[in-house]
C-alpha cells in the first residue's frame, strides 16, 4: 500500500499468441505430379504462340492447339519453345499460391500446398489453388492470408509485362485476327504507351512472355473481386464485417450487365458466384484491423482497377 492508503491495481501485458508455423507436406507427390502437368500443358501452348509470334499469325488458332495437345509427342523438343510462356505463368500463378501458404504458415493456419489445374485450355491451365483446412479467428489474419496472394503475384507480373512488351513487336491490325482477341487492362495499356509510345493496342503484337503477363493480370482481378470467399472477398470482410454481404450481391448484381453488354463470361462467374461463393464465414473479432491494413485495402483496389477488364476475351464461342 502506499502511504495514502491507496491499494496499486494490478497490472497486466498481453502477448499475442500465435500457434507455430505448420508446413503440410503431405501427399507431396499429388502437388508435384500436378505442376508437373501443369508445366507441360503450358508448355504446349507456349510453343504454338512462339511458331505463331515468329511467323506473323494470329495469335490463336485453337484447331492448331487441340491439335497440338494431341501430337505433342511426336516433336518433344518443340515443347522447349514454349518454355518463356509456361515458366513465366508458372512461377506468377506460384508467387500468388505462395503469398497466401506462406501467409497461412506465419499464423499457424493449417493449408496445403499449392494444387495447379493443367487443362487443354487455350492457356494451358485453369490456374491454382490452395486449400485452407483449419478455422481463421481475427479479421488481420484473414486480410493478411487474403491480400498476401494478389500482392505477390502482382510484384511478378510487373516485370514479366514489360519484359515481355520489350520483345513484343508492332503487326497492323494483329490483335483483331484470329478467333480469340484479348482486351488490355489498363496496367498494360499503360506499359504500352511507355515501351511503344504512339502505337495502337491493337497494332502491338504480345510476346509469349507478356502473354503470360496477361493471364497473370487477368487472374489477379478475377481474384480481387469483392465477393464471397474470393481474395478480395477477404479482404472486404475484413474491412467492412456485415457490409460484405451487401456489396457482394450488389458486385454479382452488376457481373450481369458486364455479361450481356462486354464479355458474356461475366454471366458464367454471375451464377458460379451467386450459387457457391456469396457468403463469408462469420468472425466474430471485434478488433479493428488497423490503419495499415486499410492503406493496403487501398492499394488492392487499387490492383484491381489496373487489371479489371470489362471485356477481357472476345470474338469467342467457347467463352
Amino acid at each position: 500500500m502506499h502511504p495514502d492508503n491507496t491499494v496499486d491495481e494490478p497490472h497486466f501485458e498481453y502477448a499475442e499468441v500465435r500457434p507455430e508455423p505448420r508446413l503440410d507436406l503431405g501427399r507431396v507427390w499429388l502437388h508435384v505430379l500436378l505442376l508437373v502437368l501443369a508445366l507441360l500443358t503450358t508448355s504446349i501452348v507456349g510453343a504454338r504462340m512462339e511458331y505463331n509470334f515468329s511467323h506473323d499469325l494470329p495469335a490463336f488458332d485453337l484447331d492448331r492447339y487441340l491439335g497440338d495437345f494431341l501430337t505433342f509427342w511426336k516433336h518433344p523438343g518443340t515443347l522447349l519453345a514454349g518454355l518463356p510462356f509456361s515458366l513465366t505463368l508458372i512461377t506468377i500463378l506460384l508467387a500468388h499460391e505462395f503469398g497466401h501458404y506462406l501467409a497461412c504458415v506465419y499464423y499457424g493456419v493449417e493449408a496445403t500446398l499449392p494444387f495447379f489445374i493443367p487443362a487443354p485450355t487455350p492457356i494451358g491451365t485453369m490456374g491454382a489453388f490452395i486449400r485452407i483446412r483449419s478455422a481463421i479467428y481475427s479479421k488481420r489474419v484473414l486480410f493478411d492470408i487474403g491480400i498476401a496472394g494478389p500482392i505477390a503475384g502482382f510484384i511478378f507480373l510487373l516485370p514479366a509485362l514489360s519484359i515481355g512488351l520489350a520483345f513484343s513487336k508492332v503487326l497492323p491490325d494483329i490483335n483483331h485476327q484470329g478467333v480469340l482477341n484479348f482486351g488490355v487492362p489498363p496496367v498494360l495499356w499503360l506499359l504500352e504507351r511507355v515501351i511503344f509510345p504512339g502505337v495502337l493496342p491493337a497494332d502491338i503484337y504480345l510476346h509469349p512472355v507478356a502473354r503470360a503477363g496477361w493471364v497473370g493480370v487477368f487472374a489477379t482481378a478475377l481474384n480481387l473481386l469483392p465477393v464471397g470467399q474470393l481474395d478480395g472477398g477477404h479482404i472486404l470482410y475484413a474491412l467492412s464485417g456485415e457490409k460484405h454481404r451487401t456489396v457482394s450481391r450488389l458486385f454479382i448484381a452488376m457481373l450481369v450487365p458486364a455479361g450481356l453488354f462486354f464479355w458474356q463470361g461475366w454471366l458464367m462467374w454471375a451464377v458460379l458466384l451467386f450459387l457457391f461463393a456469396r457468403r463469408h464465414p462469420a468472425i466474430y473479432d471485434l478488433n479493428d484491423i488497423g490503419r495499415p491494413r486499410v492503406r493496403l485495402g487501398v492499394l488492392a483496389l487499387l490492383m484491381f482497377l489496373l487489371c479489371f477488364m470489362l471485356a477481357p476475351i472476345g470474338n469467342s464461342s467457347i467463352f
